[in-house]
């Protein structure tokens, strides 16, 4: 035992236990007046947002960030200004589908509708999709649609803004009129597009069941088949031989579909330039993906196909026969390699 200079032992100092560490903090704030007690988090939390706020501002160096970001705020306060200002005159392509889906249940020709309402001119046996959804009563049923038609674009907006912040707030600027159309008459593009988007997220199986039910809705979506993974691109193709065979069970109503899509006049759709937006995870993905835009990379890629072109005509003329059986092997692996099939 260690001893002090005059004799006497040293005890060692006891642990500070946990509980007893507690037991002074409560006490202590025990004998704090009620209003402190009640204004300690408040401070905290207020010293957190303050914090986070300048975090951000300090961020937000660049003077064409800053730009961009006051530029995408007015277009969104004038796209929910004018939203407002529609009120109950909004969500007619909306309308038209509740009541499809509630025309049908009772009876009714969704095609040929009575009343103020336009027909519905998508494949017969989606119909039953609609269902559901249509059951709710119409303000109900315009809130859930438009409050989640919201949330899946902002989703996409932050997801994209994070990776290429200058890029995307350029092109939501010139997308913003054909967002507020479909934002306005409750149009199915806009939620089409975010499924597509959306789809570049999943697997392969669902990535390729949203792109056959957005292509056999609308047809414009069919586009964008080469936008999904390569195994996505098989199912998408598996897909959409049972949406072929619904089809051809619902003939039929088909063919009044086709008739009632080629007879329905409508404007020019200007909000099916929405439809862009679904390239952006895989533009973002692959930043060098549209280099061959830039007329500085044409020079250099003329010289690489002509160098090609010349190795196989070199190559045809001196055996044909391997020439073809050399180019059925790069063809086949190319397929198997866009199906994401091991070379």
């Amino acid at each position: 035992m260690k001893r002090t200079p005059s004799g006497r032992p040293i005890q060692a100092a006891s642990p500070v236990r946990p509980a007893r560490v507690s037991e002074r903090l409560s006490s202590r704030m025990a004998s704090l007046p009620a209003a402190v007690k009640v204004d300690m988090p408040t401070r905290r939390r207020a010293g957190v947002f303050r914090r986070a706020v300048r975090a951000e501002l300090t961020r937000i160096r660049d003077p064409r960030r800053l730009f961009l970001v006051l530029l995408l705020g007015l277009v969104g306060g004038i796209i929910l200004a004018g939203l407002i200002a529609r009120g109950e005159a909004a969500g007619a392509d909306t309308r038209a589908y509740w009541a499809a889906g509630r025309l049908w249940l009772s009876g009714g020709d969704p095609y040929h509708p009575s009343g103020p309402f336009m027909p519905y001119v998508y494949a017969p046996w989606m119909l039953p999709l609609f269902v559901p959804w249509s059951l709710m009563p119409w303000d109900v049923a315009w809130f859930v649609w438009r409050g989640a038609t919201v949330l899946g674009l902002l989703w996409s907006i932050h997801w994209a803004y994070k990776r290429r912040p200058m890029t995307t707030a350029m092109l939501l600027v010139l997308l913003a009129f054909p967002i507020a159309a479909n934002l306005d008459t409750g149009n199915i593009n806009l939620p089409l597009a975010l499924m597509l988007f959306g789809a570049q997220f999943t697997g392969p199986v669902t990535a390729g069941l949203l792109w056959m039910l957005a292509t056999t809705l609308k047809w414009v979506p069919a586009v964008f088949w080469p936008f999904l993974s390569p195994r996505g691109r098989l199912w998408a193709l598996i897909w959409l031989v049972l949406g072929v065979a619904l089809t051809a069970v619902t003939l039929p109503q088909t063919l009044v579909q086709l008739q009632v899509l080629f007879s329905f006049q409508r404007p020019p759709r200007v909000d099916y330039l929405v439809f862009v937006w679904v390239i952006v995870p895989w533009a973002w993905r692959h930043p060098e993906a549209f280099r061959w835009l830039m007329p500085s990379t044409w020079p250099g890629a003329a010289q690489a196909g002509t160098a090609a072109a010349r190795l196989w005509r070199i190559h045809w003329h001196r055996s044909p026969e391997r020439t073809l059986d050399a180019f059925r092997r790069v063809a086949r692996a190319r397929v198997r390699e866009f199906f994401g099939f091991e070379a």
